[in-house]
């Protein structure tokens, strides 16, 4: 099983392209396209009868104390946790790609709607949901894909993991509005393969992505 994607190269930077947040030398950050990448797969297990994609940063800090704060950096021994980039899940294994901004162009303050995505997918909750609740201009639930925005004063690099799951059932065994780690629990023992690509983001501009 393989999961390719003509703009994203695994361990390498994530173009701004793709990204929720855009360095800028005066706001640290701005709001950017936030377009979906495109992606390819091929050698699925013949068993195949749907896809899940899951993305997820897995360098996102455990405090907040730090974030954000100008003269501050996020120290790089704080401890990381997992935050959901997006959750798709009843995708056709055919056709055998995802195009570019299919499912995400631009930000949508508040999220975009779903459960319901393109194709008789349907697309989870995503963690800016969390990160938006105490902001009453950016407050909601937020569907689908929203890319990376990690803190502008963070010490390291943050890896985005997207990973392409073949299931051996047609509709994944979550309901309603759904989370990254229910996905990941639902799908236990449906798996048939699996194949990641690892891409890179930075807002500091003393961080190499």
């Amino acid at each position: 099983m393989q999961l390719t994607s003509p703009v994203l190269r695994d361990h390498q930077p994530i173009p701004g392209e793709y990204a929720f947040g855009l360095p800028d030398p005066q706001q640290h950050i701005v709001l950017g396209p936030n377009v979906n990448p495109p992606f390819d797969w091929d050698d699925l297990p013949p068993e195949t009868r749907s896809l899940v994609l899951i993305c997820y940063d897995q360098d996102v800090p455990t405090q907040a104390d730090d974030v954000n704060q100008t003269d501050r950096l996020v120290p790089a021994d704080l401890p990381r946790t997992d935050f959901f980039h997006w959750i798709l899940v009843d995708l056709p294994p055919e056709p055998a790609q995802i195009l570019e901004g299919e499912f995400s162009k631009g930000v949508t303050p508040g999220g975009k709607p779903g459960p319901e995505g393109p194709h008789g997918t349907r697309q989870g909750v995503n963690n800016y949901r969390e990160w938006f609740a105490s902001d009453p201009a950016m407050a909601g639930i937020y569907f689908g894909y929203d890319g990376p925005c990690p803190p502008w004063n963070d010490s390291i690099v943050h890896h985005y993991i997207f990973t392409l799951y073949a299931l051996d059932v047609e509709r994944c065994p979550v309901e309603g509005f759904f989370t990254g780690p229910e996905v990941l629990e639902a799908m236990a023992g449906h798996v048939l393969d699996q194949a990641s690509i690892t891409a890179t983001y930075s807002l500091n501009p003393t961080v190499p992505a």
